[in-house]
């Protein structure tokens, strides 16, 4: 086999250091190196508008492009200020990936090695709404692979505890949570480990709360379990919570979610959360500490011209009855 030969230019040269050329061949992202020489060319200048048009690429190819660069160390992300003024990624806006934009993106080797690491965790292989679903979260939002592999085992980790072991999220259940992972910036591995052991926490909460409203040891359905985070995250004692409970079923006869909601929304709203909070502060107005019956207030013009009306039909059923006794 003939060896081919490399044609070489000389109306311009572009350098690369040494050092960056063993991170991009280690790399394995073809898109990355283009861009980097792209950037070599229009000296270090990294107008994305640019380069997208010197490079033909669509706006989600550059992005992925760039990012590949960040995490080999070869170009700066934005400023933090940059992206709090970015509008937060909605998932109605989601960038729709063709066959051949996904075939691109499994060529580079940080994609390819993502795919099988979640095809490995979820225990199937990826269909192809899946790897759109998938290059959605790396390229359109932006969130590292390593990120998402994180946000995958989460969300698996969650699906497992609410529905039974064997069971798993769907790619569109591991979307949705990766846009909410976006709108709070988890965009690297210690920001979203923080955010998973705080999530641990709250799900740890959740069995005593359970047994606290005598529900046993069953898992709480989705809904139940938005509540009793909701009330965990307001910083209730448990006898609080216990109150509300007692107060429900005596006024319902049963357990019934909203109405307890709104006894510990309204004494959350007041500052109320310990024991001794609630029974100091969630009396009604006029009553004193220690006393009795609150103390009777003044009769409105409503009231007092009723108590006329009354009197007056007694006296004159009063003198009805003296002229019925005199004709006798």
């Amino acid at each position: 086999m003939s060896g081919y030969i490399l044609n070489l230019p000389e109306d311009e040269g572009v350098v690369v250091s040494g050092q960056a050329a063993r991170r991009l061949v280690e790399g394995g992202d073809g898109d990355a190196a283009l861009l980097y020489i792209a950037v070599l060319r229009n000296r270090g200048n990294m107008d994305e508008g640019k380069l997208a048009g010197q490079l033909g690429w669509p706006e989600g190819r550059l992005r992925q492009a760039l990012g590949s660069l960040v995490r080999q160390g070869l170009a700066a992300p934005p400023a933090r200020e940059a992206a709090a003024d970015a509008p937060p990624r909605r998932e109605e806006d989601r960038t729709e990936y063709t066959r051949a934009d996904m075939a691109r993106a499994l060529e580079g080797a940080e994609f390819a090695g993502l795919t099988s690491a979640v095809e490995e965790k979820l225990g199937k292989k990826l269909t192809t709404p899946d790897l759109a679903v998938l290059l959605g979260l790396y390229d359109h939002l932006g969130l590292p692979a390593d990120v998402i592999f994180l946000l995958v085992g989460f969300c698996a980790e969650r699906t497992a505890a609410r529905y039974g072991p064997g069971r798993r999220p769907t790619l569109r259940q591991i979307e949705k949570e990766g846009y909410t992972w976006a709108r709070l910036g988890l965009m690297n591995q210690e920001s979203a480990a923080g955010y998973i052991k705080k999530c641990q926490r709250r799900r740890e909460a959740l069995p005593q709360l359970m047994s606290l409203l005598r529900l046993g040891d069953r898992a709480p359905s989705p809904g139940e379990e938005a509540y009793l985070l909701s009330w965990n995250d307001m910083g209730f004692e448990n006898e609080v919570i216990e109150l509300a409970y007692d107060k429900t079923i005596l006024k319902c006869k049963e357990l019934k979610w909203p109405y307890m909601n709104k006894i510990l929304c309204s004494w959350h709203q007041k500052g109320l959360h310990t024991l001794a909070e609630v029974k100091a502060g969630d009396r009604p107005a006029g009553v004193k500490t220690g006393s009795g019956a609150p103390p009777r207030r003044a009769p409105g013009p409503e009231e007092q011209a009723a108590v006329r009306a009354d009197m007056e039909r007694m006296e004159r059923y009063r003198q009805q009855l003296r002229r019925e006794k005199e004709g006798n």
